[in-house]
């Protein structure tokens, strides 16, 4: 089982590798070039950048949580409350990103009218739908989860 998660941390690494080149990279250009641009636009991208910024944190929240669940997979502790608790961290971080960029969806709206592209709002949505299928699969991986933990449970309380 170690060679598996030993992939699915690879995986996990290379999922969050990205984003952190872009918090710490290409935002930075994306903001000068936004103070650049015209006043009313550098406020809707720099309101957007914050967002992207701030969510960030319940991202790197979920990747550790899926450490900890491949640990407790390494353990024999898959079947856990332990288990049961990071799905659930991992439900509400992508609930809590899919939230933020659903306020931020019209901003997305304005500047799809602005530059004329409406390709910007369908950006805009996926940023809402990805974590939502996020959020929607981890739940259901609780709710197995956590049926399993408890009929678990059960027969190690029966004789």
């Amino acid at each position: 089982m170690k060679k598996e998660t030993n992939f699915l941390r690879l995986a996990v690494f290379f999922i969050g590798f990205p984003i952190l080149i872009l918090c710490i990279f290409l935002f930075p250009i994306i903001s000068k070039e936004a103070a650049e641009s015209s006043a009313k636009m550098a406020y809707i991208l720099y309101t957007i950048l914050l967002v992207m910024y701030i969510t960030a944190i319940p991202f790197y929240t979920a990747l550790y949580q899926a450490f900890k669940l491949l640990n407790y997979i390494d353990e024999n502790k898959a079947f856990s409350d332990l288990s049961v608790k990071a799905l659930s961290k991992i439900k509400k971080c992508a609930t809590i990103i899919c939230l933020l960029y659903l306020l931020i969806l019209p901003l997305f709206y304005i500047i799809g009218e602005v530059d004329d592209a409406p390709g910007v709002i369908i950006i805009g949505m996926i940023f809402v739908f990805a974590p939502m299928v996020v959020a929607v699969f981890a739940a259901v991986l609780q709710k197995l989860l956590k049926n399993a933990v408890d009929i678990k449970n059960d027969n190690d309380l029966t004789i």
